[in-house]
């Protein structure tokens, strides 16, 4: 008797996905080294050190700041994976932090952990998993452009802020997130070389990546989302449920961007209406520069996190560095060239995924 192959899943499409991670570790390398090269010593606690290659800088500055960003950039991957985008991420990042602490700031100061930690993730979670159970309703349901669906509701995420939280930033005048969250869960402080870390933000990114890992690499839900991004009407005539994949994938990206917003809230003891604004930008461009393909059908969670970590480098670069010496000229550097360098790096992303596609296709053409 014949069998019906319809719902077989469609081969993962990873297409130079090792490549792609391998030229991220090239760049990081070389990114690194003339970041060092560039840097003045500094003297820090009686001895002399470099401003770029010191414990101090990479761990607080780059490390623990890139692991919410590098969280919000697996839940982007999903979504180009599946060839689709979601700008409402930084909103979505934003209200989770405002709903843990206002859920939070009602416990007493030293409530137990037991307590805290597990009810600031389901009210972080929640809130973002329900944003992106609207983001992918709306794009599923209404059949809309997920860029004109993700625009409203970043204003309108961004404006639920605004609206329920008078005061403008959490907790309130006389409250104070528990302890037990904020300094003995998230901002947890281990010594270690004679500096202070925080190591709770980087194991949860780590923790995050290597699940994202699983799912895409190993697990039929993954394989689904590289054949929809891939090739979408091919994917629905196999039998496999594109709508329900991309509903899926909005979700599990409102869910990682809680999880970025409870970690902020906590390791900043607070949230304000401001907070993840303008977040948009530097996630999408920590995706594509990873190697997500904005055509879907490509893209890893190793990548994800790699290009968060390019992306950081060059916010602390720019942070650490005043003047660049180019011999002919001497540049001054400011936070403002920030925003040119993250886009030009989208750019320059962007343009070397079109001009491999253009040559894997003749050379597909030759075969």
């Amino acid at each position: 008797m014949p069998t019906d192959d319809r719902r077989t899943p469609l081969p993962t499409s990873r297409r130079g996905g090792h490549v792609a991670e391998a030229g991220l570790l090239v760049v990081i390398l070389l990114l690194g080294t003339a970041l060092t090269l560039a840097s003045d010593p500094v003297t820090v606690g009686g001895r002399t050190a470099n401003n770029f290659l010191r414990l101090d800088n990479l761990v607080p500055n780059v490390a623990t700041t890139m692991s919410w960003m590098a969280i919000m950039a697996l839940g982007a991957t999903l979504v180009i994976v599946s060839a689709g985008i979601d700008i409402s991420v930084g909103s979505v990042f934003g209200l989770s932090a405002l709903a843990t602490a206002a859920a939070l700031q009602h416990l007493p100061p030293d409530a137990s952990g037991l307590v805290s930690v597990p009810l600031a993730a389901v009210v972080a979670v929640g809130t973002g998993l329900l944003c992106g159970l609207v983001n992918g309703a709306l794009v599923v349901g209404l059949r809309m452009h997920p860029f004109i669906v993700t625009l409203g509701t970043l204003s309108i995420f961004r404006g639920i802020g605004l609206v329920a939280v008078e005061s403008k930033t959490l907790p309130t005048l006389g409250r104070e997130l528990p302890a037990s969250f904020t300094e003995g869960f998230v901002g947890l402080r281990w010594e270690v070389a004679g500096t202070f870390v925080q190591p709770v933000p980087m194991l949860l990114m780590l923790g995050m990546v290597a699940l994202a890992w699983v799912y895409l690499t190993r697990t039929v839900g993954g394989r689904e989302i590289y054949a929809v991004g891939g090739n979408e009407e091919a994917a629905r005539f196999a039998g496999l449920r594109v709508g329900r994949v991309k509903l899926r994938v909005y979700a599990l990206a409102g869910a990682a961007a809680g999880v970025a917003g409870m970690i902020s809230a906590g390791f900043y003891q607070s949230a304000n209406t401001a907070t993840g604004q303008g977040y948009e930008l530097t996630v999408i461009a920590a995706a594509v520069v990873g190697g997500a393909s904005l055509t879907g059908g490509r893209g890893t969670a190793l990548g994800a996190m790699l290009g968060a970590l390019v992306i950081k480098l060059i916010e602390n670069g720019i942070d650490i560095l005043r003047e660049v010496d180019l011999g002919l000229f001497t540049l001054t550097v400011s936070k403002e060239y920030q925003k040119i360098i993250v886009g030009l790096a989208i750019v320059v992303a962007v343009a070397v995924d079109r001009l491999s596609e253009h040559l894997r296709a003749r050379r597909a053409l030759r075969g």
